[in-house]
């Protein structure tokens, strides 16, 4: 395992050390658990309290802390501790699973698949016809990719994956297992005579640059043309995204949240854990969805909405609080 001292960890972070250890560092741990060889990070002041019971020998710390390191103990203050603990965390990462050879034996892969340099293939995987795949991408055993896809270069793709007909991901992706791209949106109708009748969902699904799909999340292919990701977003586990939604760039979904069809957000919108967007709504650039929130109606850019259904998060926050004395109230 890696170790080292915290002047090799600071010419990474480009930080100031405030005080000095002897111990040479070998591993990242929460500042709770960590050891006397160990590095933490204190990315809010709230947490300073417990650097006096920690036995971290070092703490990534922000600009502004309060508090000194103590002896044989020191600090690197830094702008935003969150990001260079990321930095830190990228130096200990263990490497990823080996390949043995690049392309393996079991895999089946069509004659007419165009595959780029570096690219790595697991065992067990598909790759259907015309499907184009980068240079330098990593598909992990067990993958499917049906017909006419196209991959961009330097993804990676977990064990799992099922990325089906005609739809496009692009570079420095990560997929994470047993997501779905590309299954087909929920769409039936009612007839008198033929009970619930699906429509065929003829489009695909189109992943920019950049985007990061959870584990077991599935983005659905469009009724007539595209659902799109826009580059940067990033998707958490277990996430549904309803056919034909539309995401601008660097949007966020947190777990067990969802789109229904036809949903549009702006850039850098963030939906919080277990929010549900009603079909054909549109929320607006920098907006913000509370966790467990039900959205029914459009959203403004810049925006914070909380409550089921949403409304502004002060309002909301307020209503449960006037609520909250109700019921003590009621209770004397």
């Amino acid at each position: 395992m890696s170790s080292f001292s915290i002047q090799e960890i600071n010419e990474v972070l480009q930080g100031e050390i405030v005080g000095n250890t002897s111990h040479k560092i070998t591993a990242p741990e929460q500042l709770e658990s960590a050891s006397e060889t160990e590095i933490s990070f204190i990315g809010n002041k709230k947490y300073e309290k417990l650097w006096a019971t920690s036995k971290a020998c070092v703490a990534v710390v922000n600009q502004d802390i309060s508090i000194e390191p103590g002896d044989n103990r020191a600090f690197i203050k830094v702008k935003n501790a969150d990001l260079a603990m990321s930095q830190v965390l990228e130096m200990f990462a263990p490497a990823p699973p080996v390949f043995s050879v690049d392309i393996h034996p079991t895999a089946i892969i069509d004659d007419s698949v165009s595959i780029g340099n570096g690219v790595r293939i697991g065992a067990g995987c598909y790759i259907g016809p015309n499907v184009i795949i980068g240079e330098n991408t990593t598909i992990y055993p067990n993958v499917t990719i049906l017909d006419e896809c196209t991959i961009g270069k330097n993804t990676i793709i977990w064990s799992g994956t099922v990325i089906r007909e005609r739809c496009h991901v692009g570079s420095h992706c990560i997929l994470h297992p047993n997501c779905t791209i590309g299954a087909d949106g929920f769409g039936f109708r009612p007839c008198t005579e033929r009970g619930l009748v699906k429509i065929p969902q003829i489009g695909n699904v189109i992943l920019g640059n950049g985007v990061e799909i959870g584990a077991n999340s599935c983005v659905d292919r469009g009724k007539f043309s595209s659902t799109v990701l826009g580059d940067g977003c990033k998707i958490d586990n277990l996430v549904q995204i309803g056919h034909n939604s539309k995401l601008g760039k660097f949007c966020i979904m947190a777990g067990n949240s969802g789109l229904a069809g036809s949903v549009t957000l702006g850039n850098g919108v963030i939906i919080g854990g277990s929010a549900s967007i009603k079909d054909h709504t549109t929320i607006g650039d920098g907006a913000i969805v509370g966790a467990g929130s039900g959205v029914a109606g459009d959203i403004e850019a810049g925006k914070t909405v909380l409550g089921y259904p949403a409304i502004d998060a002060r309002d909301a926050l307020k209503q449960w609080a006037i609520l909250k004395r109700l019921v003590r109230d009621s209770n004397k």
